[in-house]
């Protein structure tokens, strides 16, 4: 008799035996890079040889479609439909990785083998996002098994090959695809835990904005010796103006750019005692750590990363840094981003930072690029669907899961949003150390095999009477 006990047992085996490692590794060893011209082939690559084929076993449908959008990877859609009426869930994933950087891999790790050492499992895309939809794919394998071919619902999956190129093309397939692939929620997976050790639900993702501030003063530099000292230095102007929009322990200081009312207190009450773990830059010295005092005063870390703003410098350049000359330089860039949730006002950004150098004396900084990226998206972290998945996911890892309002990172949950009118329940298998977009890229095995029973006890319970939530009879929308 199928059980919802046999379809996790049947999880932990395949993962405990090395059936997920295996096929991880296929995975990552196709180098689906989307950031480095000429790897287009291994974009396609990706879909036809590693997803595709095994959709099909699972009995989808699949699709690969171009682009909307010259240039980007193509996006793959599959769908598998047992009963119209029956809950119907959205996966999302992506394929494309950012690039191999494999000069700066430490010895013995290379971006496009799958490595074994200690607790992680290392290799390109491990975390960002093979590793992570690849699970959920064998979590429904293992159901299927259980259920001698059967689900109990019905299943769409979009999967981009563009995600890491800021999802280029995605919005306007969807808009193009919406009806078929409309679906009652999305439940997928990306990003962090909030701790390596705490099963988490995000309700949506933190938007990018990015901008330059450029000093363009002269068409060449001019001798040091001759004009240091006369003619006024790009740089120190660049400099007086970053300091202008943050003070120097990280309060953003351009007060139009936070949320228009706090915190909310939905979103407050969430995060109450919602811990902040992890590592970055691999421990020990030189490793990132949480500062306590950066940031916004009054706020907890939860608060800073899932409710609040944060500006980041993401480059900065003046003169030649690598081979400096006995000159003042002619210019000085830096480029920003600013890390925002739906509760700011992004239309008014760049209006708010021409008054606020403007206010400071700084009207030869200019501001150009200025656009958003990804945008902010959230559902209600008491949304049915959401409380649904959080009780899912207790019965079967036996111990709490954290809901936050939305992930520190950005993610493409405002398409799925705007055109499909679905909810969101990110359920993210890495932590904030796993190096996603830098060298030694890795995925922790305890969480990833905690992600795989998650999720196989979640596939079991949408097809059990009363799956839908606020539905008695389990099915009707």
């Amino acid at each position: 008799m199928a059980t919802r006990d046999g379809a996790l047992a049947r999880a932990a085996g395949f993962f405990d035996q090395g059936g997920f490692k295996a096929l991880l590794g296929d995975l990552v060893a196709i180098p689906s890079t989307s950031q480095d011209p000429g790897a287009e082939a291994a974009l396609e690559a990706y879909l036809v040889q590693g997803i595709r084929p095994w959709l099909e076993r699972l009995g989808f449908a699949a699709t690969i479609h171009p682009n909307p959008l010259p240039g980007f990877g193509p996006i793959l859609t599959a769908t598998r439909i047992e009963e119209a009426g029956r809950p119907t869930i959205l996966l999302y994933g992506h394929g494309d990785t950012v690039r191999g950087l494999e000069d700066q891999w430490r010895p013995g790790l290379l971006p496009w083998a799958l490595t074994e050492a200690g607790d992680r499992w290392y290799g390109r895309g491990t975390a960002d996002n093979k590793g992570q939809h690849a699970l959920n794919l064998a979590a429904l394998e293992a159901v299927l098994a259980e259920r001698g071919g059967r689900l109990g619902f019905n299943l769409k999956l979009v999967l981009e090959m563009a995600e890491e190129r800021g999802s280029k093309g995605l919005r306007e397939f969807v808009a193009a695809h919406a009806a078929e692939l409309a679906a009652d929620v999305l439940i997928a997976s990306d990003g962090p835990r909030v701790d390596p050790a705490v099963p988490t639900i995000a309700t949506g993702t933190r938007g990018t904005y990015h901008f330059d501030l450029v000093v363009k003063l002269r068409e060449g530099g001019v001798h040091s010796g001759h004009w240091g000292g006369l003619t006024p230095d790009p740089a120190v102007l660049l400099a007086h103006a970053i300091s202008t929009m943050m003070d120097r322990n990280g309060k953003i200081l351009v007060r139009d750019w936070l949320p228009r009312n706090g915190v909310p207190a939905a979103v407050r009450g969430v995060l109450a005692g919602c811990p902040v773990g992890g590592e970055a830059g691999g421990g020990g010295e030189g490793a990132a750590a949480i500062d306590p005092d950066w940031g916004e005063p009054g706020l907890s870390a939860a608060e800073k990363i899932y409710g609040w703003n944060s500006l980041i410098i993401l480059a900065m350049t003046s003169g030649r840094p690598e081979n400096p000359v006995n000159a003042v330089a002619p210019d000085a860039q830096a480029h920003c981003q600013i890390r925002y949730t739906v509760d700011s006002d992004t239309a008014g950004f760049e209006a708010a930072l021409r008054s606020h150098l403007d206010a400071h004396g700084l009207p030869q900084v200019r501001i150009e690029n200025a656009f958003v990226r990804m945008a902010a998206s959230r559902t209600a972290p008491d949304h049915p669907w959401v409380r649904w998945a959080q009780a899912s996911m207790e019965r079967s890892l036996g111990k709490a899961v954290q809901i936050i309002p939305n992930s520190s990172g950005g993610l493409p949950g405002d398409v799925f949003v705007d055109h499909l009118g679905v909810p969101l329940v990110w359920v993210p298998h890495s932590y904030n150390g796993c190096k996603q977009h830098g060298p030694d890229e890795h995925l922790l095995i305890a969480p990833a095999r905690e992600g795989l029973l998650a999720f196989a006890g979640m596939w079991w319970d949408l097809g059990e009477p009363g799956a839908m939530p606020g539905a008695p009879d389990g099915y009707a929308s």
